[in-house]
C-alpha cells in the first residue's frame, strides 16, 4: 500500500508539474489541458494536483512497512 500511494503521489506530482508548465509556456504535454470540462481551470486543477501528490505522499510515509 505504502508503494501504491507513493507511486500515486509521483503520477500526481509530474502531472501539476506538467499543467503548470503549460500554463505558463504553452508547452503540450500533461493530461489537464486534454480534459474538457477543466478548460479554463488548468492553473487551479495544476495546483489542486501538486496539494495532492503531497498528501499522497504524507500518506505513503505514515504507513507502516510491510
Amino acid at each position: 500500500m505504502k508503494q501504491l500511494l507513493g507511486l500515486l503521489g509521483f503520477f500526481a506530482l509530474v502531472q501539476g508539474v506538467a499543467g503548470l508548465v503549460h500554463e505558463f509556456t504553452d508547452w503540450h504535454w500533461g493530461l489537464v489541458q486534454r480534459i474538457d470540462f477543466l478548460d479554463g481551470q488548468g492553473l487551479y486543477a495544476s495546483v489542486a494536483l501538486l496539494v495532492l501528490a503531497i498528501a499522497l505522499f504524507a500518506a505513503a510515509e505514515s504507513r507502516k512497512s510491510g
